[in-house]
């Protein structure tokens, strides 16, 4: 029996593996959504579980390295019937965490939900690479490695573009259990082709002395270079979660480029791989140079451009890895030291870095250590080209360094918040400065940093330093004042959250989405005639507290809010007097809006307000059928349900349409169009929906509905658009595709 035929074997169960184990991370990341939430601290919490469940799997495959094949497989089997216990895959019953501790919650829930599944199926990577390699004819076992990440990878962009749009929760979870039983028969094949095998590393005295054990610290290297790409895939993450939309979609993009970087390092394509080192360098340059831009950075294009970064930059490192692996003996060491460098970036990405700074200076420091370990093969040689003395060489990049920082200092000192004009100019010497360094990697990585600071870095270093910033696990907040316009506003990430004159005579004025034209103003406005003069009014979102200035005398308000930093932000006097002026005794309730509402008496209020976007994410889970039922039950029986759906990426208008539909609801929109004179920067364009069971209720609210073209007007509602075949949202079925204006994802952000 020879060894090439089975190679497919190894590769199938590799392939199907690794496709299910990254099949289950977006769709249970989909199923804790209504308990959950979709804020990016979620996926990045989840993403440190399925790492460290990673680890101990590869430290299993590592710990079996020591029995004979026989052993192993036996071993193996036995925990994959043992965890099937936990199929079909759902969420565990565990009581929900009390504010401010989701950062803990979220794992456990994890764990208890899909723990053992996910550890063994983890182990089969490494475990199949070490039998395939049992047999001395097989050959280099690495590039089996590339198969893993490939089905990896296939399993995670499958979910979006296949899976997610076409099955329910339930199908998924079945078919998943499936081809788990494809895999448990997979793996006894392969450990019946190997049956008389023995382990890589009992597999002879000339094998064990073909390479010595690595040494400490090029373990300690292998750590560092796997720990980079880690943490930049999770910081990435939380930059296009929080300002696009929290769905697998983005949640996937970032992981799924992370994991074609290993496909590309640990394949055959060397030349490919070696024009990723080649370029990497100038990548870090020209986008990390915004790794610490906090304002003006929320474009797609950015995004896009970060995604680009951390894909080259992670093959470029991996590629470095591959070419540092060991010798076949050692491989599920190689592997668990690569395993835990992941865990390490994780554990800094999405647990420390929350708990340390205030700002998500996760993202530069780790674009800095990717500095500090990549290859860096000289772009533009001068100095041979001068054939320059060494020792003259470094005097001339000092020059350089110390020139690149007079640029920057010229850029700190006219930075306006975007880069034009002089700035432009300095910023393209700091690069070209940068370009000609890469050779002197102490020189590179001060350049970079430089680069960094001159665009609008200061500015954020300064801000960490007045107090006016915030960090909780749902997000990064900062209180700015304005004072030319006579304003401090409220911002979440780079999108404004908040807005309030500064002015006494016009402080408690509405403003940005809440205006008195807007949806939510006229509703609010209206509420003593539509209800009485104690009516039962619940706002899900607080933001700045903008929309308590609507109470009225004798009005009943019940605010619910899930991150206690905004309530404590809200409350402060010294930041906005929304709530001390207007609704200081009105009771706030902290937690995901969704669970708490559901705990309220029926039939409560009259006016109920869902105002709980996180930017421009979407809260998927507060617009399903079973969410909808929930705020159906508090309201009253001729209540009002507004809905906040502004968006600037997702046309959310079929979703609520449909919903209506099936509820025999009256819907309407109204469309403000904004301030209605130039100059006005406080008022923002809104889009607000209203439901109700009582059609003479809406008819109370609108005054009628007008044309469609007649949206702009003063007060004028309109009817809801609806697309045909729209699917309606639930728990177990909801998709975004349909509702993505793709036109929009190039525009510019607004500020």
């Amino acid at each position: 029996m020879t060894a090439l035929p089975r190679r497919w074997l190894f590769v199938l169960t590799i392939l199907v593996g690794s496709f299910l184990l990254f099949q289950v991370q977006p769709m249970v990341a989909r199923m804790v959504l209504p308990k959950l939430g979709g804020a990016p601290a979620v996926w990045n919490s989840a993403m440190l579980v399925y790492q460290a469940l990673l680890l101990a799997g590869y430290a299993y495959a590592h710990w079996l390295g020591r029995f004979t094949v026989q052993r192993q497989a036996m071993i193996h089997i036995a925990l994959f019937l043992a965890a099937a216990l936990w199929l079909p895959i759902g969420i565990a019953q565990i009581a929900a965490p009390g504010p401010g501790q989701e950062a803990l919650w979220v794992p456990l829930l994890l764990l208890a939900s899909i723990g053992p599944v996910f550890f063994v199926v983890s182990a089969q990577a490494p475990l199949m690479q070490r039998w395939f390699a049992a047999d001395t004819r097989a050959g280099d076992p690495y590039y089996l490695y590339a198969a893993s990440n490939l089905g990896s990878f296939a399993g995670l962009i499958s979910y979006p573009a296949l899976v997610e749009p076409n099955l329910p929760l339930a199908a998924q979870s079945w078919g998943w259990t499936a081809g788990y039983a494809l895999l448990v028969l997979l793996v006894a094949a392969s450990a019946a082709a190997r049956w008389h095998g023995r382990a890589v590393d009992t597999a002879g005295e000339a094998a064990v002395a073909d390479e010595p054990r690595p040494s400490w610290r090029r373990q300690l290297h292998w750590l560092l270079i796997a720990a980079v790409p880690s943490g930049l895939m999770l910081s990435t993450t939380t930059h296009l979660t929080t300002d696009i939309v929290a769905m697998p979609l983005l949640w996937v993009l970032p992981l799924g480029l992370y994991l074609l970087s290993f496909v590309i390092a640990f394949s055959t394509m060397s030349r490919l791989t070696e024009a990723f080192v080649f370029i990497a360098p100038t990548v870090l340059l020209m986008v990390g140079a915004l790794a610490l831009l906090s304002s003006g950075g929320g474009s797609l294009m950015v995004a896009l451009a970060s995604l680009a970064m951390l894909f080259v930059v992670a093959t470029a490192l991996h590629g470095y890895l591959y070419h540092l692996r060991p010798a076949p003996q050692h491989l599920t060491l190689f592997y668990l030291i690569m395993s835990a460098g992941g865990v390490l970036g994780g554990l800094f990405a999405a647990l420390l870095a929350p708990l340390v700074f205030d700002w998500v200076y996760e993202h530069p420091l780790l674009t800095l250590g990717a500095a500090m370990l990549l290859p860096l093969p000289t772009l533009l040689p001068w100095d041979k080209w001068l054939k320059l003395p060494r020792t003259t060489a470094r005097l001339v990049v000092g020059l350089l360094v110390v020139i690149a920082a007079f640029a920057s200092w010229r850029m700190v000192s006219g930075w306006s918040g975007r880069l034009d004009g002089d700035v432009a100019i300095w910023g393209f010497a700091i690069l070209v400065i940068g370009l000609l360094v890469i050779g002197w990697r102490w020189a590179y990585v001060a350049v970079l940093a430089l680069l960094m600071i001159g665009v609008g870095g200061w500015n954020t270093v300064q801000n960490s330093f007045t107090g006016d910033r915030v960090r909780s696990y749902f997000g990064v907040y900062t209180v700015t004042d304005y004072p030319a316009q006579g304003q401090r506003r409220l911002a979440h990430g780079t999108t404004l959250h908040g807005l309030q004159r500064t002015d006494p005579a016009h402080r408690r004025e509405a403003t940005t989405y809440y205006g008195p034209k807007s949806g939510v103003g006229l509703a609010l406005d209206k509420a003593e005639v539509l209800a009485g003069p104690n009516a039962a009014v619940g706002i899900v979102g607080l933001g700045a507290g903008t929309l308590a200035c609507y109470r009225k005398p004798g009005q009943q308000w019940t605010i619910f809010e899930i991150d206690p930093v905004m309530v404590d932000i809200a409350r402060d006097p010294a930041k906005f007097t929304f709530l001390s002026d207007c609704a200081a005794d009105a009771p706030i309730v902290i937690g995901d809006a969704r669970l708490k509402l559901a705990e309220q008496p029926p039939g409560r209020f009259d006016v109920l307000v869902i105002d709980a976007f996180s930017s421009d994410a979407i809260p998927l889970h507060l617009l399903t059928e079973e969410a909808i039922g929930i705020y159906a039950r508090a309201l009253k029986p001729d209540g009002i349900l507004l809905i906040h759906i502004s968006n600037r990426f997702f046309g959310l208008e079929p979703v609520l349409a449909e919903e209506a539909r099936a509820r025999g609801w009256t819907a309407a929109i109204r469309l403000d169009p904004g301030p209605p004179e130039e100059g006005i920067d406080d008022l923002t364009p809104s889009n607000w929906v209203a439901l109700t069971a009582t059609p003479q209720r809406m008819a109370q609210l609108t005054g009628g509905l007008r044309p469609r073209e007649k949206s702009g007007e003063d007060n004028a509602w309109v009817a809801l658009r609806s697309t045909a075949g729209f699917e309606r949202w639930t728990d177990d079925y909801a998709s975004t595709l349909p509702v993505l204006m793709w036109g929009s994802l190039i525009g510019k952000r607004a500020e």
